[in-house]
């Protein structure tokens, strides 16, 4: 299935979802929506200083999923399991 939420796609962050929990840059001014995909399941976190937890939200593996975020915010990645995967991020805005 496809959503068209005619949302302009900016930077994309590619992050590691490893042992520890690892965060991204701040989003830029203007993005007001970020959209997730994830090669492995993992736990994300969104905030102003971003660090992902096991009791943080789970992201499944190849599932997209669209957060509404603040410019200024990050989102930090841990994986579940034993196994590094990657995350990407894609800044949206309107």
């Amino acid at each position: 299935m496809s959503f068209n939420y005619g949302l302009r796609h900016g930077t994309v962050l590619k992050l590691t979802s490893g042992s520890s929990s690892s965060a991204s840059a701040a989003f830029s001014a203007g993005t007001e929506y970020i959209r997730l995909i994830s090669t492995i399941a993992c736990h994300i976190h969104v905030a102003k200083s971003a660090t992902a937890t096991t009791s943080t939200s789970l992201l499944p593996a190849n599932e997209v999923e669209i957060i509404k975020v603040s410019p200024g915010e990050q989102i930090a990645v841990l994986r579940i399991g034993s196994s590094d995967g990657e995350l990407y991020v894609t800044e949206l805005s309107a």
